[in-house]
């Protein structure tokens, strides 16, 4: 076995239930993901009147665990390099699952500080190996569109949480124990091993042509059984095996360029989006809004993230993926500006609807984007590392709103945020290769493999 041809003959093959049950898989870690990363907002309020947290500690967990979101991308990126994108994606899955289920049994905040960090590590771990594990088995005619689908059903997570928390934190002084086992039940990701196949691609990366061909025969198998004969694949493209990918790889001119493009799209993603989701509800509360006004406002404004995932499924595929993100996060930056600048309680749900919509949408327009800049052997590292860095950053964007409100006022803020996203579009609409439709290339050429 010379070359299993993992690529054309995924690239080849119709939808089928294995792409379905994939999908169901990814689906169930990412919804537990979105139903994870807001346990913390949803349990400090009673936790500063049970434990006496202050609004610094609730901070300073909030910054730290950005910090593990970004250990875990870059954790990540080896693990799935060395050990695979399934065995990648079900141990990260199981890690953010136990330490969640450690949070239940905290006694101070200490404890629950340290837990929701190594959480939040395996959170952000998780949708790394998960982007790249679509990336790879799916269809290059579809994967766009797949990877969105798996977005719209994950990001249910977050209001269903949000639900869960409001019935259960102030039953009693433990209830609130109950959101962090909630998102304990990730862990039982390990009931669809079975269904799952390692990606073919990251064999054939390391020279392991016949173990490729075997998972890509069985595959295969089941497709035909289901769909029929298959048409024959586009001839091998010849590629070195990869070896392994330290960190200093991404310095070679073809990893550098789109490590930076995408950790400059992340950056500004990250902290557009938890500058906006985060401090919008407070804002709004300190502009004169009572409490209950302002995170109502923002609870309705949150019904149109799936459909924002949903629009992504719909254009993802038909357009450029690069222009797709630009109109985006073009949209993103008019809206959220125009929810800055109004106080009527009606636009605000509006332009706030519409920044939930736009933004999920670009989410998972990057999910699809970002690995389709790397071939097989820099797409884990890459993908982790500029992910990653993007998280890290949200450790200082807190900082940033918060002095620009108390310097320059309210209106500041949503100029920040709007300026932001806009930065991240010109970035993307000057410097953005295109992926759509990319022809197979040489292993040396990193773009749309």
């Amino acid at each position: 076995m010379q070359h299993a041809n993992a690529l054309n003959r995924l690239n080849r093959l119709p939808i089928s239930r294995f792409h379905k049950v994939t999908l169901l898989a990814v689906s169930f870690a990412y919804f537990f993901e979105f139903a994870d990363i807001n346990s913390f907002a949803t349990t400090s309020p009673k936790l500063i009147k049970l434990w006496g947290v202050t609004v610094n500690q609730v901070a300073y967990v909030t910054s730290l665990s950005f910090v593990g979101m970004f250990v875990g991308s870059i954790v990540a990126s080896t693990i799935a390099d060395r050990w695979g994108r399934k065995r990648a994606l079900m141990l990260t899955t199981v890690w953010f699952g136990v330490f969640s289920l450690a949070a239940v049994f905290s006694w101070d905040v200490v404890s629950l500080g340290v837990f929701r960090v190594l959480t939040s590590a395996g959170l952000s771990a998780m949708t790394v190996v998960a982007v790249i594990y679509v990336n790879e088995l799916y269809p290059a005619a579809s994967r766009g569109k797949y990877q969105a689908y798996a977005i719209v059903i994950g990001i249910c997570g977050t209001p269903v949480t949000n639900l869960i928390a409001s019935l259960v934190v102030d039953i009693n002084d433990w209830t609130w124990r109950l959101v962090y086992l909630w998102g304990a039940l990730g862990i039982l990701l390990v009931l669809f091993t079975r269904q799952l196949k390692e990606s073919p691609r990251w064999h054939e990366s390391r020279g392991e042509h016949a173990e490729a061909d075997a998972v890509l025969r069985e595959i295969e198998a089941r497709v035909v059984a289901e769909k029929g004969p298959l048409p024959e694949p586009a001839p091998p493209v010849e590629e070195a095996p990869a070896g392994k990918a330290p960190l200093r790889m991404l310095l070679q001119k073809k990893y550098l360029f789109p490590t930076l493009l995408l950790t400059v799209v992340w950056v500004t993603q990250t902290i557009g989006f938890f500058g906006y989701s985060t401090w919008a509800p407070t804002l709004l509360a300190k502009e004169g809004f009572s409490v209950e006004k302002s995170v109502f406002y923002v609870a309705l404004s949150t019904v149109g993230a799936p459909l924002g995932s949903y629009l992504a499924a719909l254009v993802t595929d038909r357009f450029e993926r690069k222009w797709c993100l630009v109109a985006f996060g073009t949209v993103i930056a008019l809206c959220g500006l125009l929810y800055g600048l109004t106080f009527n309680p009606i636009l605000i749900v509006v332009f706030g609807f519409l920044v939930n919509l736009f933004e999920r949408g670009y989410t998972a327009l990057g999910y699809a984007y970002s690995p389709e800049l790397f071939d097989t052997r820099g797409r884990s590292l890459g993908t982790g590392v500029s992910y990653g860095l993007g998280r890290l950053s949200n450790a200082a964007g807190p900082l940033i709103v918060a002095a620009l409100y108390t310097g320059s006022g309210y209106q500041s803020v949503f100029f920040f945020i709007a300026g932001t996203w806009l930065v991240g579009a010109i970035v993307l609409g000057v410097f953005g290769p295109r992926t759509r439709q990319a022809t197979v290339r040489n292993a040396a050429e990193p773009a749309g493999v």
